[in-house]
């Protein structure tokens, strides 16, 4: 029980906010890292549990978005049936991928997941006629607070998160272990290592599928260089499980709460700082400081994951008693 009870508190906590928090600045955030915990966790049952690293993730994302959109444009059908069909395409599009791409191993699998996300995106863009091309998709809200988007979220993301947590923690997730840890003997033991492998895809594209639909509905505006984006949502993946931990169910969320933060920090100078700064002070320094913090948010990407993989190997998750022991000075033995 008591393992537990952290995520319970977490759950109530998340359950309550919109009705002590009123800024739609904070809820669009909460949001954001809400639709980062289903795509993180997602790319973490296929690369942290079976060990098949994939750099093709936006193009299930934008198979979703794309798919909630399309229906609205040529038939006029609400982008919410989006929600339910979003991730049955993206899993559909999973599927022959997987069954082509599978023979292949290690690094010849994450360009093969890579060219999938750039060749999609390229069929986006010049099948205009059918997607909009460059011009994309636009509909209107449903909703115009923020708080339903939220609750649908929050919903999203507890359900792939205990999906995927059942998932592992029977047959199939201790069969995705075992391709991970040694693929060749996990075969002679009698598993179908190119079945599981698939079944990983199938479900990590299924819940990306539907993170993106979700998008399509709260956004109201899709491209493909939007969704299709390699750094924005492929790259994004990797980072938000790699600084949370791979390979552990609650470590994707930690890392998506870290990583929109962490963008958010740049994208508005440490939240309007410096440019508070200069006003106050009519410096043109901390103008300029600003606008350098806007355009160097890869490199402090790349700056926080050296610095995990270098002190926190197995992300905040994996390395929590380590951080324990060395920064809050914990000893779990005393």
């Amino acid at each position: 029980m008591k393992k537990y009870l952290y995520p319970l508190i977490l759950l109530a906590f998340l359950a309550l906010l919109p009705l002590v928090v009123e800024s739609n600045y904070f809820l669009h955030l909460m949001i954001l890292f809400l639709l980062w915990v289903v795509i993180g966790s997602s790319w973490n049952i296929l690369a942290g549990y079976t060990g098949q690293v994939s750099f093709g993730h936006a193009a299930f994302f934008g198979v979703g978005a794309y798919t909630a959109g399309l229906l609205f444009q040529h038939l006029q059908i609400s982008p919410w049936w989006g929600m339910a069909l979003g991730g049955v395409v993206a899993f559909l599009i999973g599927l022959p991928f997987g069954a082509i791409c599978f023979p292949l191993r290690g690094a010849y699998f994450a360009l093969a997941s890579l060219a999938l996300g750039e060749g999609i995106r390229h069929i986006t863009t010049i099948a205009e006629g059918f997607t909009g091309g460059m011009m994309g998709i636009m509909i209107m809200p449903t909703f115009t607070s923020k708080v339903p988007y939220y609750y649908i979220a929050l919903g999203l993301a507890i359900f792939s998160v205990a999906s995927i947590q059942a998932i592992i923690n029977s047959k199939p997730g201790y069969y995705f272990v075992s391709i991970r840890e040694d693929q060749d003997a996990a075969a002679s033991l009698g598993i179908n290592t190119t079945l599981y492998k698939n079944v990983s895809l199938a479900i990590s594209a299924f819940w990306t599928g539907m993170a993106g639909a979700l998008y399509m509905n709260y956004m109201g505006f899709i491209d493909p260089h939007v969704v299709f984006s390699l750094h924005d949502y492929s790259v994004m993946a990797i980072l938000v499980a790699i600084v949370g931990g791979v390979g552990t169910i609650y470590g994707p969320t930690v890392g998506a709460f870290i990583m929109v933060a962490f963008q958010e920090i740049f994208r508005t100078g440490f939240f309007g700082l410096f440019e508070y700064l200069g006003k106050a002070t009519g410096s043109s320094i901390f103008t300029t400081l600003s606008g350098a913090i806007h355009q160097a948010h890869v490199l402090g990407f790349g700056i926080l994951v050296i610095v995990v993989i270098l002190y926190l190997p197995n992300g905040v998750v994996g390395d929590w008693e380590k951080i324990k022991r060395n920064v809050f000075r914990i000893n779990p033995a005393g």
